[in-house]
């Protein structure tokens, strides 16, 4: 199965539909074409052509193109074959180019050979699958935006910096007997200043991206009776859960899925966070539990007319790490209005579920909180790629010091290293397992 192998596999989806497009590429596209087609036509001209099985029966007739590599998406040899929409037919025309000597694709095995060809980088290659997947125009257009190497070019603007100071800093170490204390001049920790600066604003932007590919994912907590489940209803704007004035009526996990301005949201609604009454509820804290501890975000609702903060027994199930917004409900009860304050970095927020209060600055308060501002001009990005983002920040960090105490080794080596953890966004550096991982979450024919 390696990439001398010709791959076909439908392009279009399952089912039935107007038309339907089998994608066949690598170096056996001429032989075929010459026996399901009759031959290759001319390149980049539709041509209609009658599709034959291996038995010379007419399975399909319809429109073929060839794409001559290396000016092709995959950068080999691309045939087209766009036959009538129906899964039977689909599958006769899929079964005579098999036939023919071609192999089912793999899933993202195009887009795989693309990258591999030089056609695409892997933070290009990635977006094809983003924009395919997209749940929202901004998400489009963000994933259009990686696709067009908006990613990769601030990447490569950073990977120029660092390599310009990586020669500096090689040269005054292979010639130190020129006695040029380089480190003293300061001009080390300008440069990597400028660095850490340029890598946080794409850290930032890239952490705006990832929200508007993946969604962000907020968890309503906190005590029984709070609010959690009218809340969820408020923002879903639709009976989702069950509300009643008894405590505990939330015993499982529920999601909704919604969206802000373009802002993908995956709201979970959990049990109230006390000590169980029975072994039901129990696993309903449990699981509550369990999901803050994926969350990015939690909403801990507390009924304003009983707690002025978030009571101690909620506080104590809450991860440390967790980034939270106290949302103070049932205002329509004590006639507070509607506000946001910060209290010792922690954001709150008062509302009321029930008539709809403050809702509005609820939402906006989450699309700050992600970083998301609709219509920006972001990138799409993924977690991976904020992992290998925080790595180069780290050791660039850490060649601050060494600069700072003047340990050139080691600030030559923290500099490769920042340098090598950016390489591996756009595949420049590729470890061994991470092709197959990411071209295997692709849909087959893409």
């Amino acid at each position: 199965m390696g990439a001398t192998d010709t791959i076909a596999a439908p392009a279009t989806p399952p089912g039935t539909g107007g038309v339907a497009i089998v994608r066949v590429s690598g170096p056996g596209v001429a032989r075929v074409a010459g026996a399901v087609a009759g031959g290759l036509p001319a390149p980049r001209r539709a041509v209609l052509r009658r599709f034959r099985d291996a038995a010379g029966e007419v399975v399909d007739t319809g429109l073929v193109l060839y794409f001559p590599g290396p000016h092709s998406f995959t950068g080999e040899d691309v045939l087209e074959l766009h036959g009538h929409g129906g899964p039977v037919v689909t599958d006769l025309v899929l079964g005579a180019v098999l036939a023919a000597g071609a192999r089912p694709a793999r899933p993202g095995e195009f887009t795989e050979r693309a990258f591999l060809n030089g056609r695409l980088d892997l933070a290009q290659a990635e977006a094809v699958a983003d924009l395919i997947e997209a749940g929202s125009a901004q998400a489009a257009r963000s994933a259009l935006r990686s696709l067009e190497g908006a990613l990769s070019r601030r990447l490569e603007g950073l990977a120029a910096g660092l390599t310009e100071l990586r020669a500096w800093v090689e040269a005054a170490l292979d010639f130190a007997e020129e006695e040029i204390d380089f480190l003293a001049e300061g001009e080390v920790a300008r440069r990597t200043g400028a660095l850490l600066a340029d890598l946080a604003r794409v850290e930032a932007e890239a952490a705006a991206g990832r929200v508007l590919h993946e969604g962000l994912t907020v968890v309503l907590a906190g005590a029984p009776n709070a609010g959690k489940s009218s809340l969820l209803n408020a923002l879903a704007g639709r009976e989702t859960a069950i509300v009643t004035h008894l405590p505990g009526t939330t015993r499982d996990v529920l999601r909704e899925h919604l969206q802000i301005d373009g802002l993908p949201l995956h709201l979970v609604d959990t049990a109230g966070l006390r000590e169980a009454a029975d072994a039901i509820e129990a696993e309903g804290v449990r699981r509550a539990r369990r999901e803050l501890e994926a969350a990015d975000r939690a909403l801990v609702v507390v009924d304003d007319a009983v707690d002025p903060d978030v009571p101690g027994e909620v506080r104590r199930c809450l991860p440390p790490e967790l980034a939270l917004t106290v949302v103070h409900n049932k205002i329509d009860l004590t006639g507070r209005e509607p506000g946001l304050e910060e209290r010792g970095g922690v954001a709150h927020l008062w509302l009321s579920a029930r008539t709809g209060a403050g809702l509005d600055r609820l939402r906006e308060h989450l699309k700050a909180a992600a970083g998301y501002v609709p219509g920006a001009g972001l990138f799409s990005a993924r977690r991976r790629h904020l992992e290998a983002l925080a790595r180069a920040r780290g050791h660039l960090e850490s060649a601050q010091a060494a600069a700072a105490a003047g340990a050139g080794e080691l600030l030559a080596e923290d500099l490769r290293l920042a340098q090598q953890a950016l390489g591996e966004i756009t595949g420049e550096v590729t470890p061994d397992d991470l092709l197959g991982e990411i071209f295997s979450r692709f849909c087959i024919g893409k």
